[in-house]
């Protein structure tokens, strides 16, 4: 079942023709190896049996147990506001964490990969998973699951790399109650989750549905708000994540039917993501713990 394919037909990743799972050409579209060398039905496959959110809930869920457990002495288990069970700053930093130091600093470019799947505290990763639970079905629905998974981690991209050039080059913005500016070290999947807002937007003008694009605002209206006025908020994050998943989406136009393209362009995010990760800790390794 979960093995390459050496004869009979597949459809079509580009034009959803039926072709040949050895032709060197789609004769509808033109496409060079359509088959994929075999492997084709296998992407498929994958991407209609793994669902985005539980991927999603799971891969931030394992990290941010192992964030804990490599903490150490550094774990601060009750301390101001939202910080219960939040893992070291050392420690997110080898993880991946980004922001202005990591990336400017240190170097660590690769950190606007491997951010959005670390939160810096219990509560922080609880309400992100309930808004990836909320927000995640309705996208992977209107745009496919297989382009959900590419927005929400190019719009992490677009989002921590804003928040990183802001606080290199910003001087922070005095508000009522905050400030804002970008953060020297961020984590977190909220400016993963405004790209699916951002993308949520923009279908809504594109398809004409004023329920999605009304519902889509008042969400990301609220949330940013609410980024405004409490302290500690990565509100350019929030701003980077949204702009790039309404770009990736106008891009990807979403009244188009999902390609099998889109699903190998996922996979190859989700490993560099990951890879992201691996990469981090095997460069920081001695900052676990402190």
């Amino acid at each position: 079942m979960l093995s390459r394919r050496t004869s009979g037909s597949v459809v079509c990743p580009s034009c959803g023709s039926l072709v040949g799972v050895n032709d060197d050409r789609c004769y509808s579209c033109g496409r060079a190896n359509p088959g994929m060398w075999g492997f084709a039905p296998l992407l498929r496959q994958f991407g209609s049996d793994l669902g985005f959110v539980p991927l999603v809930i799971g891969a931030s869920s394992v990290l941010y147990a192992l964030s804990l457990i490599a903490s150490g002495q550094s774990l601060v288990v009750m301390g101001r506001g939202f910080n219960i069970l939040a893992p070291g700053g050392y420690t997110l930093l080898a993880f991946g964490a980004s922001g202005s130091s990591p990336v400017f600093a240190l170097g660590a470019w690769w950190s606007v990969l491997s951010a959005t799947w670390l939160h810096g505290s219990l509560l922080h990763i609880v309400f992100n998973m309930m808004w990836v639970r909320d927000i995640g079905p309705s996208t992977a629905d209107v745009v496919g699951p297989s382009r959900t998974v590419i927005i929400y981690v190019v719009s992490g991209v677009c989002g921590f790399l804003l928040s990183s050039l802001a606080g290199q080059y910003l001087p922070p913005i005095p508000l009522l109650f905050t400030s804002l500016s970008g953060a020297p070290l961020t984590v977190g999947a909220s400016a993963s989750i405004f790209g699916l807002l951002g993308a949520l937007f923009h279908y809504g003008q594109k398809s004409g549905s004023s329920l999605i694009h009304g519902q889509a605002k008042q969400w990301a209206l609220i949330l940013f708000i609410y980024g405004l006025v409490m302290p500690g908020v990565d509100n350019f994050a929030h701003a980077g994540g949204f702009i790039g998943g309404y770009v990736t989406s106008v891009f990807f136009n979403p009244l188009t039917r999902e390609r099998g393209d889109h699903m190998l362009v996922a996979v190859v995010c989700l490993v560099a993501s990951f890879a992201a990760t691996a990469y981090s800790l095997f460069s920081f390794w001695p900052y676990l713990g402190q």
